[in-house]
């Protein structure tokens, strides 16, 4: 081991090796860059000189500063160069063998006691320093795209990994700036094994029309204050690189969540690879350009499927946060609002209204029952929207004899007061109900999105199976809840980590979702992890209770 790290090889100046190779001269290490070709070499360059040429834009950086960066990067084609290295970190495509292959040739060139670093984001680190004569110097080093602005750096120790090598490598990672965390050598690490299973997930409820591609990414960016909706991410990721990330998290692991949803290989075939060809799940004003333009896909603005409709007088059933919010959003739409506190006494006053949201207990005896006295007391005409949250519409619809004119009004929970209310139509609803009702949101400043009756409707049937996933990754002690929440905060642009959601939300609300959703589709990935299960048996259910995955003192 040298006794400094304090210059650096990177072998591959695409997109994310070049981004590294300029993390690493922004720290004051020298820099050696190795492209095949010199037309690669260039481009290599010219990604630093526009990421650094942003910064300087932004004022984040001078021209002096820029010029420093750039001048401590020495760009060759001659693995050679490499010699004198304390650390080189291989950025090349996903690829076992051209991987393996790097290694063998760097073994012949770097000194005995340099570090070797892969930023695989789904390979065996194990695998790759096989290949090597020394593969207790082999640590994985995972850059988050882009490089320079993600803070996070998981770092991947083996079974013959050295320890002073992998403390050497959490050094430099906080020398550079970065944050790292030690995970073990399994498939997809941390943050991609999460952050995949969400895509994937996403991509097979768009490709099996639960709802639209605008709907699903709407309902997480504004629903969970998400930076990007999972397909406009998946866009920008490039749907080769999921698609190569998934198959190999999915042969490794053999994760069923991890098997790449049949319209992300069409697409791949096909060659809509996102925005760097101009088109993926979006379309976009021409290849690498951030711009969306309109589409075949494209939903209509037209709103005459509204049929006429109007809604003037609205009442709500129940008491607490959500009854409160309910006639929040219903009073700006500009409607007049009766507000029933008692279930089981005052629904006369219901009798003209043009629709009734009911809040109350998210326990289906308890709205079936109210359901079927709506029923009776409302006008022929009237709108009944329920908030359940683990239940299908269908299952209270079932009770009147206007299952057609019940619609789903989920609020979501994560981000308050909500900035998003999912708008959820069964098989029986007709059409003008759901689009009135979605109408009605619009009017009262929160945006609605629409999706079929299917358990945890767009944002919990995201959201909460990726939760469990976190606390299955947590049981199976690959991870503490602090490097995992870090993981997807740092390393993912997340505005929480999962635990911290957990805590916040409820244990047990996620764990009634994830009961639903389990039933639901039958997926043995899906069920709730013992773990959550126990916690909430016990009474720690997050915030409310003083305890979750972490103390809550001050509740």
């Amino acid at each position: 081991m040298p006794e400094e790290i304090t210059t650096v090889g990177v072998v591959g100046l695409g997109t994310m090796g070049a981004g590294i190779a300029e993390v690493f001269a922004r720290s004051g290490c020298q820099v050696v860059a190795l492209e095949q070709t010199d037309e690669q070499l260039e481009s290599g360059r010219a990604h630093m000189q526009q990421s650094t040429d942003r910064a300087l834009k932004r004022g984040k950086l001078t021209e002096v500063e820029q010029a420093q960066i750039m001048g401590r990067v020495r760009f060759v084609t001659d693995m050679d160069e490499l010699g004198e290295c304390d650390l080189v970190v291989e950025a090349v495509v996903e690829s076992l063998e051209v991987k393996q292959a790097i290694f063998q040739a760097l073994d012949k060139v770097v000194r005995p006691d340099a570090v070797l670093a892969t930023n695989t984001s789904s390979l065996s680190v194990t695998e790759l320093s096989s290949a090597t004569a020394y593969p207790h110097r082999v640590v994985g080093m995972h850059f988050f795209n882009p490089a320079p602005v993600q803070r996070l750096v998981e770092v991947i120790a083996t079974v013959v990994t050295q320890p002073q090598v992998l403390s050497a490598v959490e050094q430099l990672a906080r020398k550079i700036g970065k944050s790292p965390v030690a995970v073990d050598d399994k498939a997809g690490f941390i943050g991609n094994a999460l952050l995949f299973g969400y895509l994937n997930h996403a991509m097979a409820m768009y490709e099996s029309h639960h709802a639209t591609r605008e709907d699903i990414d709407t309902a997480m960016r504004l629903g969970c204050n998400y930076p990007m909706g999972p397909l406009a991410l998946l866009d920008l990721i490039g749907l080769d690189t999921a698609h190569q990330v998934l198959d190999t998290m999915y042969r490794q692991g053999r994760n069923r969540l991890h098997a790449p949803a049949p319209i992300l290989k069409h697409l791949v075939t096909a060659g809509l690879l996102g925005r760097k060809t101009g088109r993926g799940f979006y379309t976009y004003e021409e290849a690498h350009s951030p711009v969306v333009v309109d589409d075949a896909q494209t939903p209509s603005t037209d709103s005459t499927a509204r049929g006429g409709r109007s809604l003037a007088r609205a009442g709500v059933v129940g008491t607490g946060p959500l009854a409160a919010e309910a006639s929040h959003l219903l009073t700006a739409s500009g409607l007049e609002v009766t507000h029933v506190l008692d279930a089981n006494a005052g629904l006369h006053q219901l009798a003209s209204v043009d629709l009734v949201v009911e809040a109350v207990a998210d326990d289906l005896d308890t709205k079936t029952a109210l359901f079927a006295e709506l029923d009776t007391v409302c006008r022929e005409g009237a709108i009944l929207a329920t908030t359940t949250s683990s239940m299908t519409v269908i299952e209270v619809a079932a009770v009147t004899s206007r299952p057609h004119e019940v619609v789903g009004l989920h609020f979501c929970d994560v981000v308050k007061p909500s900035q998003v209310v999912e708008v959820v139509t069964s098989v029986a609803t007709h059409p003008e109900v759901s689009e009135a009702v979605r109408s009605m949101v619009a009017q009262g400043g929160v945006q609605p999105v629409s999706c079929k009756d299917r358990a945890g409707f767009l944002v919990n049937a995201l959201l909460i199976p990726y939760l469990n996933d976190a606390v299955r990754m947590l049981d199976a002690q690959y991870a503490d809840a602090d490097d995992i929440d870090l993981a997807m905060k740092a390393g993912c642009a997340l505005p929480m980590g999962p635990f911290e959601v957990l805590d916040s939300l409820g244990l047990d609300m996620a764990l009634m979702v994830q009961r639903a959703v389990f039933r639901e589709t039958g997926e043995p990935e899906f069920a709730p992890e013992p773990l959550l299960e126990q916690l909430v048996v016990a009474g720690y259910v997050g915030r409310t209770s003083g305890r979750g995955f972490r103390e809550h003192p001050d509740t």
